[in-house]
């Protein structure tokens, strides 16, 4: 039995749009990132997934804590029981760091992230609004016993190239933090905020982890970013022993596509991976593991205009970033394809027979892969977890319980 044949059984009888997770697929590719991984920690990318069910699945198999993609999103996290919940980006949520400030169970279990002296402005005025300036560096007596709240650096790892009056900058523009002095000037920083501590460095090497290894060009790119990241985290990491005077508990490293040089990298103490669950279309031409897709979503056929052409209700669920064909789903039943001149659509997606296979019927189920992982899940308030051509649990999304975040 084909995997199409398989999903459509399973799904018989239930309402499309749908989406689907094969388990067994979903276990067998958590196992091989643990194992890529080499015995470093894996954090869990809660972005590339947003279904709590398969997050705590995910836990359960051997992942280490969870990396939220908003300040909000760890905050619910933490109410329903995750612990140690990195936010992998900065926060300028003035309600949720008042949130923030008021529990110390979020206090204690959330790491912040920041690169900027400005975002440490912000969370210095949520403590000092809830501690009531009672918070000194010291804890001395009369202080509210509340526990010092963890932050983390996010460091600029892009790869800067240049001959004479030329330059490239390859990779992506997040952190303004690139070199040792302006990790240790924004560390301080923190270090003088009453209640605040770094816990930990970021570096994540896009250029490395998110780009498929496409072309020989990529492949150098990547080759020529894995020392360079290795130099510069070396560097920092020795700059910020001497300033605060200890070393860093939290060095967070790498993705899906870049698990095995990350782990081995000097000073990383874990890493980072979310994608590799599902293996989305944007994970198909990578070199560093075998692609095994685990999550899909299916529509019905509502018209056929013609011989070799179907249409198929819904679809439109375009992947963030660079607007072009690699945001587009994936056509998985075999034979069909998205047109060039449509693509998917928001209420109908057309297709079109390319090569041998059968033609599609109105009321047929045509099966397809999001290009970016934990994004499809905003387009469904529930997936269907599949085990053989059975589905063994349907449970929420995010969306499905009632939380959105961005």
């Amino acid at each position: 039995m084909t995997l199409t044949d398989r999903l459509t059984r399973a799904t018989a009888g239930r309402s499309a749009p749908l989406a689907v997770v094969d388990l067994d697929t979903f276990d067998a590719n958590a196992a091989d990132l643990l194992r890529r991984a080499a015995g470093s920690p894996v954090r869990l990318a809660a972005k590339s997934v947003r279904v709590p069910a398969l997050m705590d699945r995910a836990l359960e198999a051997g992942f280490t804590g969870v990396m939220a993609f908003s300040l909000a999103e760890a905050l619910w996290l933490v109410g329903r029981g995750t612990r140690d919940v990195l936010v992998g980006y900065p926060t300028v949520d003035d309600a949720a760091l008042a949130r923030w400030a008021a529990d110390p169970v979020a206090r204690r279990e959330i790491t912040l992230m920041v690169d900027d002296a400005a975002q440490v402005a912000l969370v210095r005025r949520a403590l000092a609004v809830h501690d009531d300036g009672t918070h000194p560096p010291s804890g001395g007596p009369g202080a509210r016993q509340v526990p010092d709240a963890a932050v983390c650096l996010d460091v600029d790892c892009s790869l800067r190239l240049g001959v004479g009056s030329w330059r490239a900058h390859l990779g992506t523009r997040r952190s303004p933090l690139r070199t040792p002095e302006q990790v240790v000037r924004l560390a301080e920083e923190v270090e003088r905020t009453p209640g605040l501590r770094v816990r930990g460095l970021m570096f994540y090497e896009a250029q490395v982890a998110g780009m498929p290894d496409a072309s020989p060009a990529v492949r150098a790119v990547k080759r020529l970013s894995v020392p360079d990241v290795e130099r510069r985290r070396r560097d920092i990491l020795a700059a910020l022993r001497t300033a605060v005077g200890r070393d860093v508990e939290l060095v967070n490293a790498g993705g899906t596509g870049s698990l095995e040089s990350s782990a081995a990298g000097t000073g990383v103490t874990e890493v980072t991976a979310g994608s590799g669950l599902f293996v989305p279309g944007t994970f198909d031409r990578y070199r560093s593991f075998e692609p095994r897709p685990a999550a899909f979503f299916g529509l019905d056929v509502v018209r056929r205009p013609a011989d070799g052409w179907a249409t198929a209700f819904g679809g439109g669920y375009v992947a963030s970033g660079a607007a072009g064909p690699s945001r587009l789903p994936r056509v998985v039943t075999p034979g069909w394809s998205l047109t060039r001149r449509e693509g998917a659509g928001e209420v109908q997606t057309p297709l079109r027979l390319r090569r041998s296979g059968r033609e599609l019927r109105v009321g047929d189920r045509v099966w397809f892969r999001h290009a970016k992982a934990g994004e499809l899940m905003e387009r469904f308030a529930e997936v269907h977890l599949v085990r053989g051509d059975e589905i063994v649990e349907t449970v929420p999304t995010y969306r499905g319980a009632g939380q959105t975040f961005g």
